[in-house]
């Protein structure tokens, strides 16, 4: 299956929205931006899918996941997860899973976020235990059940990508976090098309066989999303001013 076969259900729409991390200031104006998609152009079942990476390098990740969380109990929402996602729920959990990479690949301004002293010398353990003792539990709830995948017609929606030559249903977690370069260079059908974000690109990248909408908000200021509706796509974008 290719982009230009594949196909979302009669009736339905989804909108994919790459990696926000903690960039709540460009996730207000993206739900605005599809709103207003929506009031413009009614879909009788529109979904909107976050592709993971909530959290790290940008100025509020508390901000984003609260925000997220206001959203979850909405069906018309599907919340992915990350790697980024991941580290922070282990970080929370026991800071010696990886608590210096987490720190390091923008953990650090996630701690600072939740109002955590992040100045001066601290060690991972001892930010793991501040972080844990005020991180609220409808936060660490979220982040317990973020899946990795779904599914809507012809498209298989995922944080980083899917190992070639395995089938969809039995991927391994790891790599649907994780993976980059066995997956990007693939040319071939993966069975579906794949919305995927992880890997930062300039603009929305289609592929025929992926579609990566990962276009580095924390950075570059503008957070990207796919919008898939019968066999067409098109993007939005929120930008900062």
């Amino acid at each position: 299956m290719f982009l230009g076969e594949a196909t979302i259900p009669d009736g339905q729409r989804v909108y994919a929205i790459g990696d926000i991390h903690g960039c709540l200031d460009l996730l207000e104006q993206m739900l605005g931006v599809i709103d207003a998609d929506i009031a413009a152009s009614p879909a009788s079942q529109p979904t909107i899918m976050f592709l993971g990476d909530y959290v790290d390098r940008g100025p509020n990740s508390s901000g984003v996941v609260d925000r997220l969380v206001s959203l979850a109990d909405d069906p018309r929402h599907v919340m992915l997860r990350g790697n980024h996602d991941q580290r922070l729920q282990d970080f929370v959990d026991d800071a010696d899973i990886d608590g210096e990479a987490f720190l390091y690949w923008g953990g650090l301004a996630t701690v600072a976020s939740y109002g955590v002293d992040v100045t001066g010398e601290h060690t991972p353990q001892v930010l793991s235990r501040e972080l844990a003792r005020v991180f609220p539990p409808r936060h660490r709830r979220f982040l317990q059940n973020l899946p990795y995948c779904h599914t809507i017609g012809d498209y298989f929606f995922v944080h980083a990508g899917v190992r070639p030559g395995v089938p969809l249903d039995a991927q391994d977690s790891h790599d649907l976090m994780w993976i980059r370069r066995d997956f990007l260079v693939h040319q071939g059908s993966f069975g579906k098309v794949i919305v995927h974000g992880h890997t930062p690109v300039d603009w929305v990248d289609a592929q025929p066989n992926r579609i990566n909408v990962d276009t580095r908000a924390f950075d570059s200021g503008v957070l990207s999303c796919v919008v898939l509706e019968g066999n067409k796509w098109r993007s939005l974008h929120a930008e900062l001013a």
